[in-house]
């Protein structure tokens, strides 16, 4: 018998499997049964979504880190898949599932994949409100990145959560969010520059010749001023990178740039270093 899909065992049987045939299934690894009663044949991590939401209240709806990961602006899966519940609604304890019973009516919820989620702005204003002021810029230029919503989306959904904890952090960072970012180094690396009252910095600006024509693309960067910024991570110390990143600097040095690097011992140790750094830099 050839089965896919997902399938409570009472379906197993009635599709004219014995109980055998399911237990002998599951030994050889055909069939997985990824939570209780609930079987699936050769599960992906989408396959497994749709199985726990067999088991779940109706009204239930994917949220947090786990609703950003399938939305598109989630840094990883999650270990834990995150759930959001109606009000009052009791959760059934399964294993691998975070319940959180909703403070807010979750409004126009969307299905992703066959699993039902909240919509990527509430995703993105529920996991702002609890995380870092570090953490949560970067994920809100992650959301803006993905496409997932728009900016006006981030402030409908800041309304609403009017009130609620964390909010005035994000009604803070919403208007600086910039979809140009493109890792969260160089989204903490703006934040830093931005607290210490320096001038914004653009997001991934291009560093031109004499013609007009692009060469080299800058983390970040004042145009006007010919000053880029750069995170420089692990990948650049790569022998190919570095042969790479040489040649880089020096043509930018050739042709009127002033380059500021910045490590993860800059970013996450001595912030106040990059704020001078950068100030002394754009002095006259």
């Amino acid at each position: 018998m050839e089965i896919e899909g997902t399938f409570r065992y009472p379906e197993l049987r009635t599709a004219g499997m014995s109980r055998a045939a399911v237990r002998h299934r599951v030994a050889r690894g055909d069939l997985r049964r990824v939570t209780r009663g609930i079987y699936v044949p050769n599960p992906s991590r989408l396959d497994l979504l749709r199985a726990t939401f067999r088991r779940l209240p109706a009204g239930a709806v994917l949220g947090y880190q786990s609703a950003a990961a399938l939305h598109g602006f989630g840094t990883s899966a999650p270990e834990m898949i995150h759930v959001i519940l109606p009000a009052g609604v009791a959760m059934p304890r399964i294993r691998g599932v975070v319940a959180h019973e909703a403070v807010l009516p979750v409004i126009g919820p969307v299905e992703l994949a066959g699993v039902p989620c909240v919509p990527a702005a509430r995703c993105a204003i529920d996991l702002a409100r609890q995380l870092r002021r570090m953490d949560a810029l970067p994920l809100l230029d992650a959301v803006l990145r993905s496409g997932a919503c728009g900016t006006d989306d981030l402030w409908a959904e800041v309304g609403r959560h009017a009130g609620l904890r964390g909010v005035c952090q994000v009604r803070n960072l919403v208007p600086i969010a910039d979809p140009r970012a493109e890792c969260r180094q160089e989204s903490q690396l703006r934040l830093v520059l931005i607290d210490a009252g320096l001038p914004v910095p653009e997001p991934q600006i291009w560093a031109c010749d004499r013609y007009g024509s692009r060469v080299y693309r800058l983390d970040l960067g004042y145009r006007e001023r010919r000053i880029g910024l750069e995170y420089d991570g692990a990948s650049h110390l790569d022998p190919e990178r570095l042969r790479y990143d040489r040649a880089r600097m020096n043509w930018l040095a050739a042709n009127g740039w002033k380059m500021r690097y910045f490590t993860a011992r800059d970013l996450y140790s001595r912030p106040a270093h990059i704020a001078a750094t950068v100030r002394a830099t754009l002095l006259p």
